[in-house]
């Protein structure tokens, strides 16, 4: 299907390895470039030809440049026919798609102090209050996946796995490494159980990539 892809980013970006795990959901075949913190810089006037915002990850294919992780997402499972993790109609693609902007615009934002300060070891991230309100909200956030996915059973959108789960999955397992305090939410745990049965979680939640 057209010339092989290209993703430019790192793997220790959560952004990147959205993409990696969704390409080996789909099959395909690419070619990484690592871009990024300690790699090629995203300032760099051919990086930011392709995307004038300097994030990762990036990709080329025989349509053009895409950017923005969810969307190149979206983009990957629409152009390869996997309605089984998007679908095409309406409702049931919604309540899919208000997970994954859940993601993006609410779970993401409430770790990035405290991982930031406690993971990646920023020295202007130290600041003890910040810290401990950036654990509380991550951990509010986490309570809010745990009702879901007590009302489910089983998946964040449902039933069954979606694209939904590839998103959040990473985001999961990044709240369940960091060296903090954490509730015991007993739907999340059993939602990670099955989320390992998926090579592409075994392999792009690693903590090689952190």
């Amino acid at each position: 299907m057209g010339q092989l892809l290209k993703i430019l980013g790192r793997t220790s970006s959560i952004n990147v390895r959205k993409v990696l795990w969704t390409c080996q959901e789909l099959a395909i075949d690419y070619d990484r470039e690592d871009w990024g913190i300690g790699f090629n810089s995203t300032q760099n006037p051919e990086f930011l030809a392709l995307n004038p915002n300097a994030q990762v990850p990036v990709i080329i294919d025989e349509n053009g440049v895409l950017w923005e992780s969810n969307t190149v997402c979206r983009y990957l499972v629409g152009k390869h026919g996997r309605s089984d993790l998007l679908p095409v109609e309406p409702t049931a693609r919604a309540r899919i798609e208000q997970w994954m902007d859940w993601q993006a615009t609410e779970l993401n934002p409430s770790w990035g102090y405290a991982f930031h300060a406690l993971v990646r070891k920023n020295p202007a991230m130290q600041d003890p209050s910040a810290i401990a309100a950036g654990i509380k909200g991550w951990n509010e956030k986490m309570g809010l996946l745990e009702q879901q996915l007590n009302r489910t059973g089983a998946y964040v959108a449902g039933a069954d796995f979606s694209l939904a789960d590839v998103l959040i999955g990473l985001s999961v397992h990044r709240w369940r490494q960091a060296p903090m305090e954490r509730p015991h939410y007993p739907a999340v745990a059993a939602y990670c159980k099955r989320l390992e049965q998926r090579p592409g979680f075994a392999q792009w939640a690693s903590n090689d990539h952190s």
